[in-house]
């Protein structure tokens, strides 16, 4: 091409979740009620928290941001992909491909980021709980959450700026239901070693600089939960922490198979297989865990369910 940062497709065409079309309209029915309950799930525990005066921490501030994360994940993805579903055409444009990727990106790596906050606040809580009032006020949960979300949108716009410099004139059909990286970068034919780069550098700092944080963290709290001699105790503080160790674990699994796996023949499937369980399941799934999981979030979603019934009896 003569000019590099010249893209010549203004649209592309998005394969979906299945090459056939048969199957389209029960995975129509499956993904319209997985999205309905994912807000479904997460507005109930965002509604819960705020509620709730015993629930007015630090720890259940950050599980509302997740909550609040996993809406905007779905949303980004899933009603597209439902359009998608009952068109015969899975158009994009260019300038809606760059947006979709851009909140996409955002919003994976504030996750990643809030996981590592969450952390955070266990170690502070178990190891230092004398102080845990006083380092994680109000102020400082919301300082350290603002910077979490305007680092996330930093990291995604240099990454949606170089891809959207790239040239796409070789094909326009994503191999995807979705604006992702990996799929986009496959058509340029640009030279793509910078975004490459880019990824493997600001993906590292994020991506492993956070996990360094969780390890860390979680490193001096059973630590520190060991050296607790009642059992009871332990179960206690064990307890604060085990749902979001379970979130942790299902994130990075999902994160390493992703982007550290050999590519197989049957790549097709498996690639979409493995961005369901990211973008659409593992966000319907967080609040189930979160209140499943949680001793004080199970009695205030009960507290809550029982106003809701008491409500209609009253009237």
């Amino acid at each position: 091409m003569d000019n590099a940062n010249q893209t010549l497709v203004t649209e592309f065409i998005l394969m979906g979740l299945s090459t056939i079309p048969e199957v389209e309209g029960l995975f129509f029915m499956i993904f319209l009620l997985i999205y309905i309950t994912t807000l479904a799930g997460n507005i109930l525990i965002i509604a819960v928290i705020r509620l709730d005066p015993h629930l007015h921490s630090a720890m259940y501030y950050f599980i509302s941001n997740l909550s609040f994360l996993d809406c905007c994940t779905s949303t980004v993805t899933v009603p597209m992909m439902l359009a998608d579903l009952l068109a015969e055409r899975k158009t994009i444009s260019f300038t809606a491909c760059m947006i979709q990727l851009y909140f996409f990106i955002s919003l994976v790596s504030i996750e990643c980021l809030l996981l590592a906050a969450m952390a955070y606040d266990r170690y502070i809580a178990i190891c230092h709980p004398l102080h845990y009032s006083s380092m994680m006020d109000q102020r400082a949960c919301s300082s350290l959450a603002a910077g979490l979300w305007v680092s996330g949108y930093f990291y995604s716009s240099v990454h949606v700026i170089l891809m959207s410099r790239l040239s796409f004139c070789r094909s326009n059909e994503i191999q995807h239901f979705f604006c992702d990286i990996p799929p986009l970068l496959k058509l340029s034919c640009s030279n793509t070693f910078i975004n490459i780069l880019v990824i493997l550098t600001l993906g590292w700092f994020i991506g492993f600089g956070a996990l360094l944080i969780k390890i860390v963290s979680y490193a001096f709290i059973i630590t520190t939960i060991l050296n607790i001699k009642s059992s009871e105790g332990r179960a206690k503080a064990f307890s604060t922490c085990a749902s979001h160790l379970t979130v942790v674990i299902i994130f990075y699994a999902v994160l390493l198979f992703t982007y550290f796996r050999p590519t197989t023949t049957n790549s097709f499937y498996v690639d979409r297989f493995v961005s369901v369980v990211y973008s659409i399941l593992t966000p319907m799934v967080n609040p189930m865990i979160y209140s499943l999981r949680n001793t004080e979030m199970k009695k205030a979603v009960r507290k809550a369910m029982s106003r809701i019934q008491r409500k209609p009896n009253q009237a």
